[in-house]
C-alpha cells in the first residue's frame, strides 16, 4: 500500500513599512512572522488576535494618535491606548521599541514570549500590562527569553515597567524554567522583576552589560600595573 507523504509547510515572513501594511499582514493567517522594515508610526491600537511573531528588527513602533474624548495629544490622558495588544492568543515579540501610547503592550488573556531587546520607554502609564478584562477568562502568561533586555528609561512610581491589572486574575512570568505568580494589582520595576525570576545580575545602565565584567577587567588592570611597577623597580635598582 502507498502511504501518504506528510504535508510540509514553509514559514512565511512579511516585511512591513507602515501601519497599513502591518494591519494587512496581521490579517494574512499564512504569515508566521511580521518584520518591521523601518520605524512605524501608528494612529490606532494594533491588535494581535492570532498566533504570530512580531520581529521589530530593532525598529520602533510609535503611536502618534490622540487620547480620550477630548482627543488630547498627551499620553498621560487615559484613552486605553496600547501600542500593541495581544488578545486571547499566543504571540512572540522581539527586538522592538513600543512608545507613545498610554502603555506599550497589553497582554490580554494571552501568552506572550518576549525576546531580545524590548524597549517600553516613553509611554504615559508604563510599559507592559498583564490583564484579562471584560469577557476574558484565559490565563495571562509572560515568558522572557534568556537573552532578554527590557529597557524603560521613563520608569517611575506612577509608570511601572510591568503590572497586573486590578480587574484581572493573577498572571505568571517565566524565565529559565522558573515560573512565578504575579498577584492582581501588583506593579513591578525592572529590578523587581529580575528579583522575582531569580536573576542576580547588576547591569550597566548605559550598555546593559554585567558590571562584574568591568570590575574584573579593572582588577586585572590594577594587578598588571602593580606587577609592572615592581618589575621596573627591581631592574632599576
Amino acid at each position: 500500500m502507498f502511504g501518504f507523504l506528510p504535508l510540509v509547510t514553509s514559514a512565511k515572513t512579511i516585511l512591513v513599512n507602515n501601519q497599513d501594511e502591518l494591519l494587512e499582514a496581521l490579517k494574512d493567517t499564512t504569515a508566521d512572522t511580521i518584520t518591521l522594515g523601518k520605524d512605524i508610526e501608528t494612529t490606532q491600537k494594533i491588535n494581535i488576535t492570532r498566533p504570530v511573531t512580531i520581529d521589530g528588527d530593532n525598529h520602533t513602533m510609535k503611536y502618534v494618535g490622540t487620547f480620550g474624548e477630548d482627543n488630547s495629544k498627551s499620553n498621560t490622558v487615559w484613552g486605553g491606548i496600547y501600542v500593541l495588544q495581544v488578545y486571547k492568543t499566543k504571540a512572540t515579540i522581539k527586538d522592538i521599541k513600543l512608545t507613545g501610547g498610554n502603555a506599550a503592550l497589553l497582554i490580554n488573556g494571552s501568552e506572550v514570549n518576549l525576546e531580545g531587546t524590548i524597549d517600553v520607554s516613553g509611554n504615559g502609564f508604563g510599559g507592559i500590562e498583564l490583564g484579562q478584562g471584560v469577557n476574558v477568562t484565559e490565563d495571562v502568561k509572560l515568558n522572557l527569553s534568556k537573552d532578554i533586555n527590557v529597557v524603560n528609561n521613563t520608569e517611575k512610581e506612577t509608570a511601572p515597567t510591568i503590572w497586573v491589572a486590578k480587574d484581572s486574575e493573577d498572571a505568571t512570568i517565566t524565565m529559565n524554567g522558573v515560573t512565578k505568580t504575579l498577584k492582581t494589582g501588583e506593579e513591578f520595576s525592572i529590578d523587581e522583576i529580575e528579583e522575582i525570576i531569580g536573576i542576580d545580575i547588576e547591569k550597566n545602565p548605559n550598555t546593559g552589560d554585567n558590571i562584574t565584567l568591568y570590575v574584573s577587567l579593572l582588577m586585572i588592570s590594577i594587578v598588571g600595573i602593580f606587577v609592572s611597577s615592581k618589575y621596573l623597580k627591581r631592574n632599576n635598582a
